[in-house]
């Protein structure tokens, strides 16, 4: 049915080019991806404050340990979502490519998942609420988004084998995902919609009533830019490595998913880019998922939403001009030398937050220093992770997207419930209120421990880590096995 529908006349890529060309990165891999994922950037760093001041599921009175458990407990679900999106992957196989497809069938998913997170029944009581929200939660995270991430992470690695348009791709894909949580989540909402999404009491506080009202407002504006933004992905986007395989010996295209396991976990470059990926991922979601929480409650003498949008536009300085630094860079040092050499700067520059945690000035110039280390691993990491896995392909005569794109997609998302399941266990703990015009202290620390502390640990852990990802000097070797080895398998049909 889905082959039926992708290969009709109507839904053909808009590439038709053999090779990489402008319109394809710009529109397939920045416009498209930025308009996705613009709601899940805002998810990000909101859903957890829309839950917690919003339907108040921090109130232990009412939901007891909820708010901790779901995010942390979801994770299950998602990690075995992705495995099977993963899998449906593999079994898909049409001439508009094997990712491309599932962001066809991701559209109604989202959709509906992005409606029932913003409907919680809030006149009903704590139990149905509870219900509700664990359903919509896994419905969004475990089910409606790994189809599209999962595919749109995929879509860099099938592009195309040539190194130099491989590296662009990655570049433009990370942009599209750092624009979409710099601009939706770090300026749009906090300078233009932080009052009208958490309406402010006069004595204090926010009105629940009228902040859950505007959010099913915004909600569907959301719908329609992730509808428009997928659309757009799909059409200016192609899958040449999975159109190599097209007419050739189709057990090649059936890999048992245990097979794939089998050979990722004996690869010890596919253990190194994967924990790099959960490291990086796990410091920026506690970051992104605090950050509104710190503007509020630790910054002094600047209002939150100011705070959190000029944080968000001069932090995001670095990375904006990072998009054109990238990838010179890591080709002159060598992708993996550029990400350990700017994330060892991304420490040293990070702790200048510390001189004091409550000065915005002070924050905010670590944070751009930090921003200035890491703008290699913003942009080039898919790139890498791509040169893996074709050295896995090399190595052992097929490739391992679907299992790998899994893990990958179960880390991207899963640490979104992880991180902000630690938050809101710390933040229970250390007695938050958000009925209070201001925070103990222990709430305080906890913020500055999740805002500018566990980030900078992940960076540390992973400089060590990546030092030891040589996986670059294959590649060469690994392009021609992989060419030869295509050529055998088209002569042995054609006899």
């Amino acid at each position: 049915m889905l082959k039926e529908i992708v290969e009709s006349p109507g839904l053909k890529s808009k590439i038709t080019s053999p090779d990489v060309k402008l319109k394809e990165k710009a529109l397939g891999y920045l416009v498209g991806p930025f308009c996705a994922l613009i709601s899940n950037a805002i998810f990000g760093s909101y859903l957890n404050r829309y839950y917690s001041d919003v339907i108040g599921w921090t109130d232990t009175s009412k939901f007891g340990t909820f708010s901790g458990l779901l995010p942390i407990l979801s994770v299950i679900f998602v990690i075995i979502g992705n495995l099977l999106v993963g899998k449906v992957m593999d079994q898909t196989r049409t001439n508009q490519g094997k990712a491309r497809p599932l962001l066809i069938l991701s559209m109604p998913l989202i959709v509906v998942a992005i409606i029932t997170l913003f409907t919680v029944p809030n006149n009903s009581s704590p139990a149905v609420q509870m219900v509700w929200i664990a359903i919509s939660y896994n419905l969004y995270y475990a089910i409606a988004y790994p189809f599209y991430y999962t595919a749109h992470s995929a879509l860099v690695s099938l592009s195309t084998r040539n190194s130099d348009d491989r590296g662009q791709l990655a570049t433009f894909s990370n942009a599209a995902g750092v624009a979409a949580v710099g601009v939706g989540a770090s300026i749009i909402v906090p300078i233009l919609l932080q009052n009208f999404l958490f309406v402010p009491k006069s004595d204090g506080g926010i009105d629940a009533v009228a902040s859950y009202n505007n959010w099913k407002i915004v909600m569907l504006v959301l719908c329609i830019s992730t509808l428009i933004g997928i659309i757009i992905e799909y059409f200016f986007t192609r899958e040449r490595i999975t159109e190599e395989s097209l007419g050739i010996e189709n057990d090649n295209n059936k890999i048992p998913l245990s097979r794939q396991i089998g050979v990722c976990v004996k690869e010890k470059y596919w253990w190194i880019i994967i924990l790099y990926f959960l490291l990086f991922q796990f410091g920026g979601l506690v970051k992104n998922g605090s950050m509104n929480y710190y503007c509020t409650w630790v910054f002094e003498g600047i209002d939150g939403g100011t705070a959190m949008g000029l944080l968000g536009a001069i932090g995001g300085i670095p990375t904006a001009i990072g998009m054109l630094l990238a990838w010179p860079i890591a080709g002159k040092l060598g992708k993996q030398r550029a990400v350990t050499l700017g994330l060892f700067i991304s420490v040293i520059g990070g702790l200048v937050s510390f001189i004091n945690v409550h000065s915005f000035i002070i924050v905010t110039i670590g944070v751009i220093l930090k921003g200035v280390g890491s703008i290699p691993a913003m942009y080039v990491t898919l790139a890498l992770l791509s040169d893996v896995l074709d050295h896995m392909e090399a190595k052992h005569g097929f490739r391992s997207d679907g299992f790998t794109m899994a893990v990958y997609g179960a880390i991207m998302v899963g640490m979104t419930g992880l991180g902000n399941g630690i938050i809101n266990v710390l933040l229970t703990a250390a007695g938050y209120d958000a009925t209070l015009s201001a925070q103990n202290v222990a709430v305080q620390n906890m913020l500055v421990l999740c805002y500018l502390g566990i980030e900078l640990i992940c960076y540390a852990v992973i400089v060590v880590l990546m030092s030891f990802l040589k996986v670059e000097k294959h590649i060469d070797e690994d392009h021609r096995l992989i060419r030869e080895r295509h050529e055998k398998e088209a002569l042995s049909l054609n006899k």
